[in-house]
């Protein structure tokens, strides 16, 4: 495949505003400390039952991410609801005494818009984490706490992603008066800041020729692992899949032998071990591995240090964005304009 020479990558929309997110962070977390206090101080008064969530795209890969660090760090059943239930099935649920949680970058998909009114309706406390703080998605809600992402105009999400994540670990951390995790979450621009420039070379080169591959995560990287997939797929024309480390064992990693590449993202907690294993076990058969984590040996693909986990995803991410980014030209493709996508999604 012929790459594009007439693109640099450090031009290109994505390539922006991914190294824009260190500052849409630190911007986030200045604007939404005292409404994030309060939101959780009510909480805290009238805990949920449990929590649910809506989204789409990338914004679905966010709620993953919010499932195991609400599982984790508050301790309340946290799923997925199907958007569709509401706006196409018009079926009545019961979300009396839950938590709903609704992420969009926009805020306009009519899906998304019409669960949480739905939701609202049928007793749920409606928070809306969106980009647009006048959108009508943050109209039906109880409270809305903006992204402060600023103007995204690529079609890939980059930072848009990026706050979603800071945004959930920042209600966790005031929720569970955590305050290793905020300290965490709050030196997380520097980080960003730091992580930009590591190399991720060996990803780009290796996967030019790449027709398929597995991404693979577990626990706070597994919405990683969802969201690179997807990145692979829209800018850079490559079939990808994501995989638990644990569900790949399933059936899936039949397909992984010689040759076959593999993109780990893991961070420094108890599903750490289990993943570099596995990541042998491939290496092992022959497969083309590639295992991003924070101080891992030379081997591995370099990502910024945290003192927190939960974090980790926000900075291997950023680095990931930059790799896509520079993948995507290499294999002559633009990624700000993938074919037959539009930045904004309305589905029904």
């Amino acid at each position: 495949m012929q790459a594009d020479t007439r693109i640099e990558p450090e031009t290109t929309l994505m390539y922006r505003e991914a190294h824009e997110a260190e500052a849409a962070v630190a911007r986030q977390l200045a604007a939404n400390d005292a409404a994030i206090t309060q939101l959780t101080l009510a909480l805290r008064r009238r805990p949920p039952r449990f929590i649910v969530t809506s989204a789409r795209g990338s914004s679905d890969h966010a709620a993953t991410f919010a499932k195991y660090v609400l599982e984790t760090q508050i301790g309340l059943f946290t799923a997925s609801a199907s958007p569709s239930v509401s706006s196409v099935y018009a079926a009545r649920q019961n979300f009396d005494g839950a938590l709903f949680l609704a992420i969009s970058q926009s805020g306009r998909s009519p899906d998304l818009v019409a669960q949480a009114a739905a939701a609202k309706a049928a007793g749920a406390h409606v928070v809306a984490l969106v980009n647009v703080a006048d959108s009508p998605l943050a109209s039906v809600a109880d409270n809305v706490i903006a992204l402060h992402a600023g103007s995204e105009l690529s079609v890939a999400a980059t930072k848009s992603y990026i706050c979603a994540l800071s945004a959930i670990l920042h209600i966790a951390a005031r929720w569970r008066e955590d305050t290793a995790l905020l300290d965490a979450l709050f030196a997380v621009p520097e980080a960003l800041h730091a992580g930009w420039p590591l190399d991720w070379t060996p990803l780009t080169e290796g996967l030019v020729d790449a027709r398929n591959l597995f991404v693979i995560g577990r626990g706070f990287g597994f919405g990683a692992a969802l969201e690179a997939a997807l990145k692979f797929k829209e800018t850079c024309g490559l079939h990808a899949e994501a995989f638990s480390a644990a569900e790949v064992r399933h059936g899936p990693m039949a397909l992984v032998d010689v040759d076959f590449p593999v993109l780990f993202f893991a961070q420094r907690d108890d599903t750490r071990d289990g993943t570099l294993a596995l990541a042998q076990e491939f290496r092992q058969r022959g497969a083309r591995v590639w295992f991003a984590a924070p101080d891992g040996g030379a081997d591995m693909l370099p990502v910024a240090a945290t003192s927190h986990p939960a974090c980790t995803p926000l900075l291997a991410i950023q680095s990931f964005y930059r790799a896509a980014n520079a993948l995507a030209l290499k294999r002559g493709r633009n990624p700000d304009v993938p074919p037959h996508l539009r930045k904004v999604t309305e589905t029904l």
